[in-house]
């Protein structure tokens, strides 16, 4: 299985609530947000270019992204819409000087949760950033997609792009969980817990036999792959760049 170098940042759940993904050229305004959230309990992560933000937002598991309208290398509505496209449903509050109508209506059709207006008041944004954190995951989800796979939760089926993909029932349960959380590095450990419901670490190669054999089906010769081993840490269900 193809290795991918991953650089993963621990964070103290304990201490902050929910991990925020900021990303605000504006200096300024990028350090009131961030006192602002950070006095709230949140932990706080700021870059201030649209091509470092989108690979954050793969390669991290954040839980809400408070994205700039208007970016350097990448604008926000493009960070947004690859996302989408990948599989990745964190839900992402737009902050833009854009405010006329059209402008909030391409945020939201992009794939934004919610547009703010410049200039605003932090305790909006503050406000806005707790009820995406309140929304519920949608329980009339029955479809899921990474890239060119395909889930269907109600027919029990999988798809790549056109090939249909025979799975038995632990592959299927192991598949949707790293589906549900597309470019985020699941350890062992969680998919014994979660797909296996083991609350123990067994002295077994369990999880690399399954995934190894999840891959060969997933990844047919010829084909990009879309799980990859991150060395001494776990795997990953990620579209490739």
């Amino acid at each position: 299985m193809e290795e991918m170098p991953i650089k993963i940042v621990e964070w103290d759940a304990v201490t902050a609530e929910s991990h925020i993904l900021l990303i605000e050229d504006d200096l300024d305004t990028a350090l009131e947000i961030m006192d602002d959230l950070k006095a709230r309990g949140y932990q706080v992560t700021h870059v201030d270019n649209g091509r470092r933000g989108l690979d954050l937002a793969r390669e991290q598991q954040f839980d809400t992204l408070v994205v700039d309208r208007m970016l350097p290398e990448l604008d926000g509505l493009s960070i947004i819409e690859t996302l989408r496209g990948e599989g990745i449903r964190v839900p992402v509050l737009v902050v833009s000087a854009l405010g006329d109508v059209d402008e909030r209506v391409r945020g939201l059709k992009a794939g934004g949760d919610d547009y703010l207006v410049k200039p605003f008041v932090l305790t909006e944004l503050a406000a806005r950033v707790e009820a995406l954190l309140r929304r519920p995951a949608d329980p009339r989800e029955t479809m899921l997609q990474v890239g060119p796979l395909e889930l269907d939760l109600l027919k029990r089926s999988a798809r790549r792009k056109t090939r249909e993909i025979e799975l038995l029932p632990r592959e299927f349960k192991l598949l949707e969980y790293m589906m549900r959380r597309p470019s985020r590095v699941m350890t062992r450990d969680m998919l014994l817990e979660e797909v296996w419901n083991y609350r123990f670490s067994p002295r077994s190669n369990l999880v690399d036999v399954h995934i190894g054999k999840l891959r060969r089906k997933i990844d047919a010769p010829g084909e990009i792959p879309l799980f990859y081993n991150v060395r001494g840490v776990g795997f990953i269900l990620r579209v490739p760049n």
